[in-house]
């Protein structure tokens, strides 16, 4: 097992986070706060879909799904990283809702809470793209951004 595989989500975050907040810090002083937020976010977004479409590499016949998907969850919730209620959990529909998310909290606590919707969040969308094009991705809260939970849903695609 890699190192990538042993740690959870949470902890690569933070290593994560770690380096890129000088990087950050330097591009807001030389570009502007726009542009490097722009930065950030392109450059995550492509690390979320290339390590989607990793893990997919990854599965039997490289044959995604919910189900595959959920299966993965335990590396973004390993170390309590999140506090959640599964509404619904089927091969069609994986919706749940995060009451308590640590991810937020370390990202404010290192002083980013102004891109850690760019460094964690955005990732979400990203990641299940690369993972399995077939699932649509809707969040329309999230702790991060102030809200008091976050409502997570995965849902397939209907196949004609």
């Amino acid at each position: 097992m890699s190192m990538n595989e042993e740690i959870g989500i949470l902890q690569r975050r933070k290593i994560e986070a770690e380096i890129i907040k000088p990087i950050y810090e330097i591009m807001k002083r030389e570009f502007g706060l726009e542009a490097a937020q722009k930065v950030v976010e392109e450059a995550i977004a492509q690390a979320a879909i290339d390590a989607g479409k990793s893990f997919a590499s990854k599965e039997a016949n490289g044959k995604t799904n919910i189900e595959s998907f959920v299966a993965l969850q335990y590396l973004w919730e390993k170390d309590d990283a999140l506090d959640i209620d599964v509404l619904t959990n089927n091969s069609d529909c994986y919706e749940y809702q995060v009451n308590r998310c640590k991810y937020a909290e370390m990202y404010h606590g290192m002083g980013l809470g102004d891109i850690g919707f760019l460094l964690s969040c955005n990732r979400d969308a990203k990641f299940i793209e690369g993972y399995a094009p077939n699932v649509k991705f809707t969040r329309p809260h999230t702790i991060m951004n102030g809200d008091g939970f976050c409502d997570f849903c995965y849902q397939a695609e209907k196949q004609e």
